[in-house]
């Protein structure tokens, strides 16, 4: 499986992918509530290695309660999707980042529960205390970003609901879905692999269009 060392070569290239990358900005009518995700990377368990944060959302919630997700949520009146991301990540993390640990955007992915979401790709260098916030999530998990490579990843897999496929990551704490599956298999290509991909024609699968 590929590795990714956590160094100062990885953040520039990453960064350096992300800039280089035409972001697709969808533009919804008015219908979609603009939402943001953080796609965090820091330090793994692993010493050296470079993983991102994932994060279960607790049951009680009363949209998408107990399903896997990034850091985020909805924007604020006047904020930018950047600080969306950052704010959210501290509120449901405890963890702080600055604007200028931000590398860069994603695709715009647009829900079937009416979200149209930003990824936003955050680097947190030295360590990290993740502190879950237990109103929103259950538990969150470093996941390295070598997971992502896994032999028969992504799972592309027809519905009898949609004329879509749906996407889905085996990954090591359980088997995700879109859209959180979507937008990590274009960090993916994108960042880590250095591949323009487009991930907004997967579908969703049907307890996630609520």
């Amino acid at each position: 499986m590929t590795s990714f060392r956590f160094d100062a070569a990885l953040r520039d290239e990453i960064t350096d992918r992300l800039g280089r990358f035409d972001r697709r900005r969808r533009e919804d009518g008015g219908t979609l509530k603009h939402a943001a995700v953080a796609i965090v990377v820091v330090e793994s368990d692993s010493p050296g290695e470079a993983a991102f944060l994932l994060t279960k959302r607790t049951p009680r919630l009363r949209a998408h309660g107990g399903q896997w997700a990034l850091p985020g949520g909805r924007l604020d009146p006047g904020e930018t999707v950047e600080q969306a991301a950052l704010r959210e990540l501290e509120e449901e993390l405890g963890v702080s980042a600055a604007s200028a640990d931000v590398l860069g955007t994603l695709d715009d992915y647009p829900t079937r529960s009416g979200y149209l979401i930003a990824p936003v790709v955050v680097w947190i260098s030295g360590g990290v205390t993740v502190t879950p916030n237990p109103t929103e999530v259950a538990a969150a998990y470093r996941i390295r970003c070598a997971e992502l490579f896994r032999e028969g990843s992504p799972e592309i897999v027809a519905i009898e609901e949609s004329d879509r496929p749906i996407i889905r990551l085996p990954l090591p704490v359980a088997t995700v879905n879109a859209p959180t599956a979507a937008v990590l298999y274009q960090f993916r290509e994108v960042a880590l692999a250095g591949r323009d991909t487009r991930v907004d024609h997967f579908e969703q699968p049907v307890f996630a269009w609520r």
